[in-house]
């Protein structure tokens, strides 16, 4: 009889502790959003959609040295280029194709002049796999559109590069 005592005194404790926490954690601040219409918190190094950027003179940063390209582990970077008068080299074509794309932010981290870049945009579903190639109009856009952030996210990563 003793020890079935014992057992209903532990399984008390345990019983009030419980409520205990469940009433406390009542009166404390949500943590779920209500998220169509309120957004959380994204950190300056979050990889999403991907865009090229422009100097500030609109000039497109790629210099077409490939080195997204070659590093890319998916295959997904497809890069051509012309010589320009002056020398150097402009890109003709810059495609990716998101399905194959696996958000791994070795594009971003191998390029030279941070041309290509990963965006904050994580809502970019769409009804056919065709949207998802993306040619270097639609990343122009992409980079033009979020310039303001991408740069605050740059400069916000730049003591981790």
């Amino acid at each position: 009889m003793k020890i079935s005592r014992f057992f209903k005194t532990i399984f008390m404790a345990d019983f009030v502790n419980g409520l205990y926490m469940a009433i406390k954690e009542v009166f404390k601040s949500k943590k779920t959003i209500n998220y169509p219409f309120e957004k959380g918190k994204i950190s300056p190094r979050f990889r999403g959609e991907h865009a090229l950027r422009r100097y500030p003179n609109g000039e497109e940063r790629c210099i077409a040295c490939k080195l997204c390209e070659a590093v890319c582990p998916a295959q997904a970077i497809t890069i051509e280029s012309t010589q320009r008068e002056d020398g150097s080299r402009k890109t003709t074509r810059y495609d990716i194709d998101m399905m194959k794309c696996i958000y791994c932010g070795l594009c971003e981290e191998s390029c030279p002049v941070d041309a290509i870049v990963q965006g904050p945009n994580f809502e970019f579903s769409t009804e056919t796999r065709e949207e998802l190639y993306y040619t270097k109009e639609k990343l122009l856009d992409n980079g033009d559109r979020w310039e303001n952030i991408l740069e605050a996210n740059i400069k916000a990563d730049s003591s981790h590069r």
